[in-house]
């Protein structure tokens, strides 16, 4: 078990690494998205007045970009709004990905929710068609829909960067947006679901690693959910494409003064119960 003064640390250690995919979990409470933004700071470069961004993350600030108007006034016109500074609205409307949203949404939750996505407002609207060319308009969803419909906007996003990056000549890529972008960090993404949408889930974002072939871009994911670890870390064992030197499993815990990161060989899943 190694031992860290700061989540800094920990962040320069895992930007040191040179694995494909590291799966670190953790308690609540013990720094995971603290340590995203430590990564964030440390990798993303300044030049002149701008950042160029080597890292997309997806954390609890990201959730926060999207916040509901539920029309208390007349209790009809439900929208959740996406914040129009993000770069998911940019993604959105720059490359069209609204029908891919609405799919993925679709196939997580395996329901008829219809989302209508108006990039121009930042406004999304939810209906559910009745079965006679008819819908319901202007439905509130579910918390645990709100999560899923959040991580589909960020896994659409996250397999356009894959299929970018993916093409070795730059000069052939669609788009130069993502040329820069060498790390996903990916922060519990399961907050609300339940179990059969959170392993659908893990197996999805196996099979879109997978699919990944730049040598240049790395995955780091950390969750505090057990079964949510368990599903990946024996999806990754699996994964042949992914050489077992490229993986990388960890526990991570914390006492008043010091953090301590220890790797895994099997799955801590009975840690939750300590």
């Amino acid at each position: 078990m190694e031992a860290y003064a700061s989540l800094a640390e920990i962040a320069q250690k895992i930007k040191d690494s040179n694995k494909k995919v590291i799966l670190l979990y953790a308690f609540n409470a013990t720094g995971k998205t603290r340590l995203s933004m430590e990564f964030k700071n440390l990798v993303n470069e300044p030049k002149d007045d701008e950042v160029i961004k080597h890292v997309v993350y997806y954390n609890a600030f990201t959730e926060d970009l999207f916040s509901w108007d539920n029309d208390l006034e007349n209790d009809s016109e439900r929208k959740l709004k996406i914040n129009k500074n993000s770069s998911f609205i940019d993604l959105i409307e720059r490359q069209g990905k609204e029908n891919e949203i609405a799919e993925r949404f679709k196939e997580f939750t395996s329901s008829k929710i219809e989302p209508n996505i108006n990039t121009s407002t930042g406004e999304i609207i939810f209906s559910l068609p009745t079965g006679d060319e008819e819908a319901i308009e202007n439905i509130k969803i579910s918390k645990g829909e709100e999560s899923i419909f959040i991580w589909a906007v960020f896994f659409v996003l996250m397999e356009t960067i894959i299929a970018e990056l993916n093409i070795d000549e730059i000069s052939d890529r669609s788009t130069d947006e993502f040329n820069a972008i060498q790390y996903i960090f990916i922060d519990d993404p399961v907050t609300s679901l339940d179990d059969n949408h959170l392993i659908q889930m893990a197996i999805s974002l196996r099979e879109s690693i997978a699919n990944s072939k730049s040598g240049a871009l790395r995955f780091i994911i950390t969750t505090h959910h057990a079964l949510f670890y368990n599903v990946l870390f024996n999806e990754f064992k699996s994964e042949r494409s992914i050489r077992d030197n490229k993986k990388e499993y960890c526990l991570l815990e914390k006492n008043e003064n010091m953090y301590f990161m220890e790797k895994q060989n099997d799955t801590p899943f009975g840690y939750h119960l300590f």
